[in-house]
């Protein structure tokens, strides 16, 4: 912030900001500030937790116990970047009627199809969950397929977050992504906004689907809690740079005021005639000066002698 000199009788940056009004205001932008700082620090605080389980994860600490679906995502709601990946277990009934391909989907460096089928969810009064059975090679392969396990069914895999909406035009039962926003208009809802790649299935079904692996895991800190403490840091500077922003621009304001009261002082003060005065008189004014100056009569004196009358 630049100190330009102020003028006489305009307040200066001290004066501006210790008055009161901006002290009020000081206070609150610090404690917004405090705020922000205290936000990325949680941030940071989660991304090292997040980072230790997986590290543990990767280490193979421990069994991996699968959680209840319905104790980590309810239908209809976001899923939590805590449970991204998470283990669960669910049991339904699959509807084989209305099963997808999801094109262009990679396994071992060569492209595919995953097979998408809706679950039924018996603990969630029949939402449906959007389900990776596998992977395949081709349609040809995909139509040879024995339909999914009829009757109730628990499946065991891996909780992905929805996709967002993907390309059209393609051929009938087949969609580019897995997007519940989407699905919820073919598959009817309430519909869960997560998906689940399954890793077991009781009972089990054909074998001829490639079972996806895993997804991997995240190592070190996370990288996205990471960005959050930094954007809340970010903030927290803003609302500092915010209140020194606001003294300079009501100082410059206060001098500008004060130059043009000067201003408008000096062309009110009386005084002699200066140039302006004298630059409009006329010849006749000249003329007239000129004989006052000649003339050895001039009003006021009394001159004596023979020329003087009585």
């Amino acid at each position: 912030m630049g100190t330009a000199p102020t003028r006489a009788g305009a307040p200066s940056y001290l004066r501006v900001a210790t008055s009161a009004r901006m002290l009020l205001l000081l206070v609150l932008l610090l404690g917004a500030a405090a705020v922000c700082v205290r936000l990325g620090m949680w941030q940071l605080d989660r991304a090292e937790v997040r980072g230790a389980a997986a590290d543990r994860e990767a280490a193979g600490e421990g069994a991996v116990i699968p959680a209840a679906l319905t104790e980590v995502v309810a239908p209809q709601t976001s899923l939590s970047g805590d449970h991204e990946g998470r283990l669960v277990e669910v049991t339904g009934t699959f509807d084989s009627t209305d099963e997808l391909l999801v094109v262009d989907r990679m396994l071992d460096e060569t492209a595919g199809y995953l097979v998408l089928t809706p679950l039924r969810v018996t603990a969630a009064d029949g939402a449906v969950l959007p389900v990776v059975r596998g992977w395949v090679p081709d349609v040809a392969e995909a139509e040879r397929l024995a339909p999914a396990p009829a009757g109730q069914v628990t499946v065991t895999g891996y909780l992905r977050s929805g996709e967002q909406a993907g390309r059209t035009g393609l051929p009938d039962g087949q969609v580019s992504t897995i997007s519940p926003a989407e699905l919820v208009n073919r598959w009817g809802g309430p519909i869960y906004s997560a998906y689940v790649v399954i890793a077991e299935v009781d009972p089990p079904q054909d074998a001829a689907l490639a079972v996806l692996p895993p997804p991997s895991a995240e190592t070190g800190l996370d990288l996205r809690n990471v960005a959050y403490a930094l954007q809340w840091w970010i903030f927290g500077g803003f609302a500092l740079l915010l209140w020194f922003r606001l003294v300079r621009d009501e100082v410059r304001a206060a001098s500008e005021e004060a130059a043009e009261s000067e201003e408008a002082a000096e062309e009110e003060e009386p005084g002699g005639r200066g140039p302006a005065d004298t630059a409009g008189r006329g010849p006749a004014d000249a003329g007239a000066a000129g004989r006052d100056a000649s003339d050895p009569v001039s009003p006021g004196r009394t001159v004596t002698g023979a020329g003087a009358g009585t």
